[in-house]
């Protein structure tokens, strides 16, 4: 007589198919010894069986922790945001929006620098956000259709900040305003530096980035209007 050969695969395909079997031979649970996953010593299937349930629990609990941290974060930044936007919406004065939006991003984000630029809109020509504005960057800007996160690369925007950041983030803003060329016309760069190299990154979300983008470019627009004449002022 020969004795079949079964396979662990075998086994495990067995138990698969017949899940009364643990049920109809319970006795096994207590008899059979097996390999503690994290000790020398062995124990039995119930007790394994525990110790997986367990690890399984663990995990689920610190995955749960983990979406929970960053619930509390987003939510964090969304309030933020939100006071931001109010701001601007309070700020009466057109001309005085370029400058609030730099000190107000600075606050409410913990930020040490913050740089804008902008272009085609009245009375900036003679103030700091129009000033070292080239073709070149004119040109990346339009082509920045999500925001730049990562380390400094000597981009020509970066060196708008008082000193060399350790992670910047560039937002390219565009014009919202009815009659001010296309929807998408590019009217300025936003630069927000840290001196933390985390801080901003090439593997993160850029939502809330693209959020203020388009807030910003929208607040700005209103520099374009035919009533706002007036020079920015700091």
């Amino acid at each position: 007589m020969t004795t079949p050969s079964f396979t662990a695969e075998d086994v495990a395909l067995f138990l698969q198919e017949n899940p009364g079997f643990f049920q109809d031979h319970s006795e096994l649970f207590a008899n059979i010894r097996v390999p503690h996953p994290h000790e020398t010593r062995a124990i039995s299937l119930g007790e394994r069986q525990i110790l997986t349930l367990r690890a399984k629990t663990k995990d689920l609990e610190w995955k749960l922790a983990s979406l929970m941290q960053n619930a509390m974060g987003n939510e964090k930044i969304s309030h933020t945001l939100t006071a931001w936007c109010c701001r601007m919406l309070a700020e009466p004065e057109p001309s005085r929006l370029p400058a609030h939006v730099v000190r107000s991003l600075c606050d409410l984000f913990d930020l040490p620098t913050v740089a804008l630029r902008l272009w085609d809109l009245p009375g900036l020509e003679e103030s700091e956000f129009g000033q070292d504005v080239t073709s070149s960057i004119r040109d990346f800007a339009s082509t920045l259709t999500t925001p730049y996160c990562g380390p400094w690369q000597d981009q020509e925007a970066g060196q708008w900040l008082p000193e060399p950041p350790r992670s910047l983030a560039i937002v390219a803003l565009r014009a919202s305003t009815p009659g001010y060329g296309s929807e998408s016309s590019t009217c300025g760069l936003l630069v927000l530096g840290s001196d933390d190299p985390e801080r901003f990154t090439p593997d993160m979300g850029t939502a809330f980035l693209q959020t203020i983008g388009e807030l910003a470019g929208a607040a700005l627009s209103r520099l374009a209007t035919s009533e706002c004449i007036a020079a920015v002022q700091p």
